[in-house]
């Protein structure tokens, strides 16, 4: 049996609507990416544009161990 583990999440603007009452204390198995964090919010992959892994730019593919603080911002627009 896989241990759990706990990441903070905070989902800006537009993505504000997928944050689960968990936020805080998300748990997630050690090893999951962020795109399959993004996946099991529901979120689709094109509205996730800046990702931030405890205030570093991060990738879809980086890896999530727990601890971790993530910041998910869609695309901004602008004129």
């Amino acid at each position: 049996m896989s241990k759990k583990a706990f990441i903070t999440l905070k989902l800006f603007a537009t993505l504000g609507k997928f944050t689960p009452d968990s936020a805080d204390n998300y748990p997630v198995e050690p090893g999951t990416s962020v795109r399959d964090l993004i996946a099991g919010l529901k979120i689709p992959e094109e509205k996730a544009k800046l990702i931030f892994i405890d205030g570093v730019k991060g990738e879809l593919d980086s890896t999530l161990n727990g601890g971790e603080r993530i910041g998910i911002f869609p695309p901004v627009g602008g004129g």
